[in-house]
């Protein structure tokens, strides 16, 4: 990522980037890019090179994540027959996904920008606490459902906001600013709940976001909305272009003009919404606010982005890959339920999948810079 940000020189066919008016340059960054390097031709190394480039292209991902959610399917038809094939066990696949998939599509974008954000389930269970007190529910109850929703996605955001201003003012380490947004942020739910669980008692919210669409669950459109929305955000705007520069080399991303550090508090506020609408679609599946919400939601999110083909160092990251990475964890866990295997089992499996797809990046960006 770094060296084609921070290229010397330029051919005559690749004209150099140069700053614009405003004092920013306009950076085209491909993350996928699979073009061999250092005068090296793809057929000189026979058909492994052609293997290898096939599993650096975005699509050559997509495809064998494709492979794995079918492989998934079949072992679960196999083990459980009809009670997995039933459409009734595939819509709860899907409102399940939904959840955890909204809040992977923030993540995605963290990563990608070169961060981490272990707050996103403490940042779920506050929004959802502070959506469903006695005052808001009373302001949605006399005014308008929407109140409840705005209340979980400035939650959401507020909390992104502090992260991005601690990682990229106070510069602090993200690891460590977003493990202690994971301690307040569930310290706080917890004040707020007096550790009970709050009931929603808002029915036209409950009737609205509980419903169904042609019979899709209204969850998994707002799924399919945030990941159409994150895909061409990311593809398609500057913000996505700057984003990969940011996450490859922040330096040479700054001295071509990007404000890293305006840059990196948009991606964390950005994953603070995601948290916020999620925070909404879980209010809607359970009828409840809970500081207990969104338990371990950080491992399945990363996990989700990792399997999907985003790097853990950033620079390069896909949204549809994060999409099939969540379909085949909650595909996982749902083979596991109804095969009634422990979820120590599942814990065990996810942990197992995230090291194999780590050292599976590791060793194609070894054979990618290999002289």
């Amino acid at each position: 990522m770094s060296e084609e940000v921070a290229r010397p020189q330029a051919t005559k066919d690749q004209p150099q980037d140069v700053p614009t008016p405003s004092g920013q340059a306009m950076i085209e960054v491909d993350p996928t890019e699979t073009a061999p390097r250092n005068g090296r031709s793809g057929g000189d190394s026979g058909g492994g090179n052609v293997v290898v480039n096939l599993l650096k292209s975005g699509a050559g991902r997509n495809v064998g994540l494709v492979i794995a959610l079918v492989l998934l399917c079949i072992v679960g038809v196999a083990t459980a027959g009809d009670r997995f094939a039933s459409t009734a066990n595939l819509l709860t696949i899907l409102r399940l996904a939904a959840v955890i998939g909204v809040v992977s599509i923030g993540m995605t974008f963290v990563i990608t920008g070169g961060g981490i954000d272990l707050s996103v389930g403490a940042m779920v269970a506050l929004a959802s606490v502070w959506a469903t007190t006695l005052a808001t529910q009373q302001l949605a109850t006399d005014y308008h459902w929407i109140f409840m929703v705005s209340t979980a996605l400035l939650v959401g955001a507020a909390c992104g906001l502090v992260n991005g201003l601690l990682i990229a003012y106070g510069k602090i380490v993200p690891f460590i600013a977003t493990l202690a947004m994971l301690a307040g942020a569930r310290g706080l739910a917890e004040i707020l709940a007096d550790r009970k669980t709050q009931i929603i008692s808002v029915n036209s919210f409950v009737d609205f976001f509980g419903g169904s669409l042609i019979g899709i669950p209204v969850l998994v459109w707002m799924f399919v909305l945030v990941a159409a929305a994150g895909w061409v955000l990311l593809n398609r705007t500057t913000f996505g272009r700057r984003t990969f520069a940011v996450g490859g080399n922040a330096e040479a991303a700054r001295l071509a003009g990007i404000k890293v550090q305006r840059h990196t508090v948009a991606l964390y506020v950005l994953c603070g919404l995601c948290c916020g609408i999620a925070a909404v679609m879980l209010m809607a599946r359970t009828t409840t606010g809970s500081a207990t919400h969104g338990q371990l939601y950080e491992l399945d999110a990363i996990a989700a982005v990792v399997i999907g083909g985003t790097l853990l160092s950033g620079g390069r990251g896909t949204i549809v890959g994060t999409v099939f990475g969540v379909l085949i964890f909650t595909t996982l866990n749902n083979v596991f339920t109804l095969n009634n295997l422990s979820i120590s089992a599942q814990s065990v499996a996810k942990g197992l999948i995230i090291v194999i797809a780590v050292l599976l990046q590791q060793r194609l960006a070894a054979r990618a810079t290999a002289p």
